[in-house]
């Protein structure tokens, strides 16, 4: 993913993907706000606690996707139109950003938000679905349990976020959270148009000639040869099935490919650069910070094994 540096706590009204719209219904629903953070990547994270007789909380299309993961309590809250279903600890709600939900909130609520945009979801549906960005979304789930999710998100919860390194882990484990809820609550778009895009065959064979030629140099004409179209067909394509420009999703590849090999390896930053396609260390450095927010060492430290 591009990311943009990590940024420290904020009131999370001072956003630029809607999420005042959620901030405003929970405060307006007795909820407080104990922390907020941006973690970069435009992904942010938020933990609310409420203490209420009774209140009606409605969500009305908020543009962004929610992950919502009980930490204490939720015992008496239920969905309207899932009446007789309760929340409790670990208990999992999946909000994508067109839904519409009222709720019955009673007694205590403490629990944990993981804002995160439609294409930090689907972007993941080529590399790790076999699968087009276009085709999926994240569905509409209520108190699911998934163990793995829920663990994940218990230590996003206790990481601290003003510190840098904590940070890093954050991000870290919530790209953790994406990639384990793509694959347990994606579901086929209903509205989906699946014109004039790319063929499985040749979206495959596309994505696999990138994965095994990132350490080298790459060309438009070189990818547009392997798909056997005229460049100009082939970039609108390929932006199509794969849901970024060529030289995008190839950077994109290299930059996941090198946090891979910073956080599991103890390779050299010259090899590192070398097997991710960078001209030198000294480059790939400047390439990493910039997408990052901290050097290639700084995240080797703060996130690696």
């Amino acid at each position: 993913m591009n990311a943009t540096p990590p940024t420290p706590a904020m009131d999370c009204t001072e956003t630029p993907f809607g999420l005042h719209s959620v901030c405003h219904t929970l405060r307006s629903a007795n909820a407080d706000l104990e922390r907020f953070a941006w973690l970069g990547d435009q992904l942010a994270i938020a933990v609310w606690t409420r203490d209420t007789e009774e209140a009606e909380t409605v969500y009305d299309r908020p543009g962004h996707h929610t992950l919502s993961c009980y930490l204490d309590g939720g015992y008496r809250t239920e969905r309207q139109k899932m009446p007789g279903r309760y929340g409790a600890p670990a208990r999992l709600c999946a909000l994508p950003g067109d839904h519409e939900s009222r709720w019955w909130v009673r007694g205590h609520m403490h629990f944990m938000h993981l804002y995160f945009l439609p294409e930090h979801f689907t972007q993941r549906a080529v590399q790790e679905l076999d699968r087009e960005p276009r085709e999926l979304t994240l569905a509409d789930r209520t108190y699911f349990e998934d163990a793995r999710i829920a663990s994940l998100c218990q230590t996003l919860a206790n990481e601290n976020w003003q510190d840098p390194d904590g940070l890093l882990r954050t991000n870290e484990t919530a790209h953790q959270v994406l990639s384990l809820l793509l694959r347990a609550q994606g579901v086929r778009r209903t509205d989906a148009s699946l014109t004039g895009g790319l063929s499985v065959a040749t979206r495959r064979r596309l994505r696999e000639y990138i994965d095994h030629h990132l350490g080298q140099t790459l060309t438009l004409s070189e990818l547009a040869g392997v798909a056997a179209l005229s460049e100009f067909h082939f970039v609108r394509m390929f932006r199509t099935s794969f849901g970024l420009p060529p030289a995008a999703w190839v950077a994109q590849q290299r930059l996941e490919r090198a946090r891979t090999l910073l956080r599991t390896t103890a390779l050299p930053l010259a090899r590192v650069a070398e097997q991710c396609g960078y001209a030198n260390a000294s480059h790939f450095s400047h390439r990493f910070r910039e997408s990052v927010g901290v050097a290639p060492t700084v995240f080797r430290q703060a996130v690696g094994a």
